[in-house]
């Protein structure tokens, strides 16, 4: 990985109105960053900063960027993943507000609404929300299960628009997974996503339990805040990472332990996060992981 490989934006984009900014790395996906940008601008109800990283931007994402007055934008002529783009991208941004989007999601309208709405009525810094996702192959409990295309090709936009309202669960605890959306000063305080997890694998629920060390107990999933997402366009293509293990290695106990025991994801949200009671099997579970994880993975 050469980091040092990195073109700036050489214009960037302010307005004194700009209420989010959104940052978006994306990995030779042109489609999709179309689709992702397009629903942005069309269905949002305030006006935002995006910016966009491009790892390599082979496909004509590159040509295409530059043609978009409304982006702020850097280029590596590699693929870093998504935490240093994410940390460079957020030295840039313009608002108060941080949000990590996929370049494989589809916002709804009025996403951006629900989540100021709840910003609002929180009334202080230390949240981290998500929109909640409408997928055609969910993996996850808080996440709707909707058919509208497994890919941009298939994807059926009008019907979406008509029945996403219709869709819904409980909001829901353990926001981790983008869209999300966090304070700026909260993020410069736990200093972004974290490079050694690099290309991003487990970086999620590094970045909630960094959150957590800091005091943020409250980690809502809002329902009203929707997104489609195709579903890891970029993941199921990347070398992976040993993010498992580092994980281990870093926080005493693994990823599951996390967002069962510390976030209670995809559980009904009821207030704000308590101090976890771990059972004794999975203090023992954790215990047998890190010894694997020193033994294996040293380092």
């Amino acid at each position: 990985m050469t980091v040092s490989a990195i073109t700036p934006d050489l214009r960037p984009y302010t307005a004194p109105d700009l209420t989010f900014s959104i940052l978006i790395p994306s990995w030779n996906n042109l489609e999709y960053l179309k689709l992702c940008i397009g629903s942005i601008r069309r269905n949002s109800t305030f006006r935002h900063q995006i910016l966009v990283h491009l790892n390599e931007g082979t496909d004509g994402s590159l040509e295409w960027i530059k043609e978009q007055p409304d982006i702020t934008y850097t280029y590596s002529k590699n693929n870093l993943g998504v935490c240093y783009p994410l940390n460079l991208l957020s030295v840039k941004t313009a608002t108060d507000y941080i949000v990590y989007m996929n370049d494989d999601m589809y916002v709804c309208p009025e996403w951006d609404k629900a989540l100021m709405d709840e910003i609002k009525r929180i009334g202080h810094k230390y949240f981290f929300l998500s929109a909640t996702a409408i997928e055609a192959s969910p993996k996850k409990a808080c996440a709707i299960h909707r058919n509208f295309g497994k890919n941009s090709s298939e994807f059926d936009e009008q019907s979406l628009l008509r029945h996403y309202k219709s869709l819904n669960i409980p909001d829901w605890h353990g926001a981790t997974w983008p869209p999300n959306i966090v304070h700026k000063d909260i993020w410069q305080l736990v200093g972004g996503y974290s490079i050694e997890f690099s290309p991003g694998m487990y970086s999620d629920p590094d970045f909630s339990m960094k959150l957590w060390e800091a005091g943020v107990r409250l980690f809502k999933g809002i329902n009203s805040s929707k997104v489609y997402h195709f579903g890891s366009i970029s993941v199921n293509r990347v070398k992976k990472n040993r993010g498992y293990y580092k994980f281990i290695g870093k926080w005493g106990f693994t990823s599951s332990t996390a967002t069962q025991y510390f976030l209670h994801r995809g559980e009904t949200y009821d207030g704000p996060l308590t101090s976890p009671e771990i059972p004794w099997r999975i203090r023992i579970k954790n215990y047998l992981r890190r010894l694997q994880t020193s033994f294996y993975y040293p380092g």
